[in-house]
């Protein structure tokens, strides 16, 4: 199907779904029918835009032929010209196949690799980092599980991020980040590397994800680590084991055992549903792996290089000299390149 026969369908669908809706349709129809145009509405407009501008262009092109029109025929043109390929491409992206979870809350968790104490304090830097990079957005942010180290590293930082569209622009996350600094224990002055792992997951409905109960193990024991003296009175850790896929999570962050089974399960349902996605995707990702790459939290994605004030993301050979920044959570630059190259590469699989 050619792009304008396409656009011409999708005009044709909104004024479909407008004569139901004035017609009167009730019940679950009208949901349906009401959801349906407020998806396409966006994109009929930029198509009414893009008409508009190439019947614009026609007749700028039919007055070149009267010499007393011609001057202003071609100011128009050189602007039109320009104009109606960009509302093509604006339009093209605007139809690439959406990633169903885009418009999701996630999970965020965070753990240090290699590098020792030198990679927790690092990891705590990035907790603290994207909690920044919710705030500047507006999303809630909230710590589902913190395990912090004697020197005020992170063990561990589970995070529940709510907003709408908060995975679309955090997934491209995922991945090992890479630090390069001195260490605050480091008293040669030597320059060390160490690594965090980075994961980001959609948050799953139970309806996404159906667990049956006889799949699971539920442990339960006394928390360790801060937490006052509920510690070491009250059983109140849950550790919850998803038998067929293996999958363990354990929670102690809250004093309530039921409360800390419910994050527990919220973060296992996040998990399998990221399972599940990541086996349908897996033929789509073989066929077209872009410079973005595929969201693996084993893949390198970024290296903090503090000693030259830099951030360079491997993906898209982009280094910002504003580290300080970055770490404040001015992630933006970043992630609309990454946006922006995915989407590159979804046109060029579609070419």
């Amino acid at each position: 199907m050619s792009f304008s026969l396409k656009l011409d369908r999708i005009a044709a669908r909104a004024a479909e779904l407008r004569a139901m809706l004035a017609e009167g349709i009730g019940g679950d129809a009208y949901v349906k029918a009401s959801r349906e145009l407020s998806d396409i509405e966006p994109v009929v407009a930029r198509i009414d835009d893009l008409r508009s501008a190439e019947r614009a262009q026609a007749d700028a092109e039919a007055m070149l032929d009267d010499p007393e029109m011609k001057e202003l025929a071609e100011a128009e043109l050189r602007a039109l010209k320009e104009q109606v390929p960009a509302l093509q491409h604006e339009l093209r992206i605007a139809l690439l196949p959406k990633d169903a979870a885009d418009e999701r809350s996630a999970i965020l968790e965070i753990r240090p690799a290699a590098g020792g104490d030198e990679a927790g304090l690092f990891a705590a830097e990035l907790f603290g980092m994207y909690q920044k990079y919710a705030a500047l957005h507006g999303w809630r942010f909230e710590i589902l599980e913190y395990g912090d180290t004697e020197l005020g590293g992170l063990k561990e930082g589970i995070a529940e991020i709510t907003g709408r569209g908060v995975f679309a622009r955090l997934k491209y996350e995922s991945g090992v980040h890479r630090v390069q600094r001195v260490p605050a224990t480091e008293s040669q002055g030597r320059i060390h590397t160490s690594t965090v792992t980075v994961a980001v997951l959609p948050e799953a409905e139970e309806v996404d994800v159906q667990v049956d109960e006889g799949d699971l193990r539920i442990d339960v024991y006394r928390a360790s680590g801060a937490g006052g003296q509920h510690v070491n009175k009250t059983e109140s850790a849950v550790r919850i084991t998803h038998l067929p896929s293996g999958i363990v999570v354990a929670m102690q962050e809250e004093k309530s055992q039921h409360k800390n089974r419910a994050k527990a399960m919220k973060i296992l349902r996040a998990r399998l549903y990221e399972q599940q996605r990541a086996s349908l995707h897996a033929a789509r990702a073989a066929d077209r792996k872009s410079q973005v790459g595929t969201g693996d939290r084993s893949e390198r994605i970024r290296t903090y290089n503090f000693p030259q004030g830099r951030v360079s993301d491997h993906r898209i050979n982009l280094t910002l000299y504003k580290i300080d920044r970055v770490m404040q959570g001015e992630l933006d630059e970043f992630i609309d390149a990454l946006i922006a190259e995915d989407q590159a590469a979804q046109l060029a699989a579609q070419d």
